[in-house]
């Protein structure tokens, strides 16, 4: 999938705990856990306005777009 979560980095620079995080969303370790594994399908914008406010960050500091090499060569292929 061409979006990564690195909610894990962001919860480490904040020093702040997966449980700590929840509480104050929340919302459950267990999908603290799952977000931050990346084994979500989506996440709602209220949680993750909720999880950037607490983090005092941006969602891109969570979320990033990295696309596919298959993607790509097959944009290449149709530029040709």
């Amino acid at each position: 999938m061409p979006i990564i979560v690195r909610l894990d980095v962001m919860i480490a620079l904040r020093k702040v705990r997966s449980k700590e995080l929840a509480e104050a969303v929340g919302i459950t370790e267990q999908n603290i856990s799952l977000l931050k594994s990346g084994k979500v399908k989506g996440v709602r914008f209220e949680t993750l306005a909720r999880i950037c406010e607490y983090l005092d960050c941006q969602p891109g500091d969570i979320l990033e777009y990295v696309p596919d090499s298959s993607d790509n060569n097959s944009d290449q292929e149709q530029d040709a």
